[in-house]
C-alpha cells in the first residue's frame, strides 16, 4: 500500500502532531492515527483509518476526513512552507516530515 510509506511521526504547528501506525488487528490497509489536531485538550485522540485510492479515511469528533498527500502549500499554513513532504486533512490542518 502506498499509504504504508506514511507510517511514522508527522509534525504540525504549535505542538500539533500526527503519528501513523499499522493497525495489525484490522489487517492490511488499516491504520491507527494518534493525533493532537487542535490546541484544546479535547482535540486529540487515536482514530482508526482505512486506506483508499486518495489517502486514509477516518472519522473523529468533528466528522469524516480524508488524509491525503500534499505539499506545504496545500496545508495552507505559512509556518510549514519550507517543508516538501506533507499530509493534509483540510486547509489549515496539515502535518509535515522534517
Amino acid at each position: 500500500m502506498a499509504t504504508d510509506q506514511w507510517i511514522g511521526r508527522w509534525t504540525g504547528v504549535e505542538g500539533l502532531y500526527l503519528d501513523i501506525s499499522q493497525n495489525d488487528a484490522a489487517g492490511p490497509g488499516h491504520y491507527l492515527l494518534e493525533m493532537q489536531y487542535g490546541l484544546d485538550a479535547d482535540q486529540s485522540g487515536t482514530f482508526e483509518g482505512q486506506a483508499t485510492d486518495e489517502g486514509i479515511s477516518f472519522t473523529r469528533n468533528d466528522g469524516s476526513h480524508l488524509l491525503r498527500a500534499g505539499d506545504s502549500e496545500a496545508t495552507g499554513m505559512k509556518w510549514l512552507l519550507d517543508k516538501e513532504e506533507c499530509l493534509v486533512v483540510q486547509p489549515g490542518e496539515g502535518y509535515c516530515r522534517d
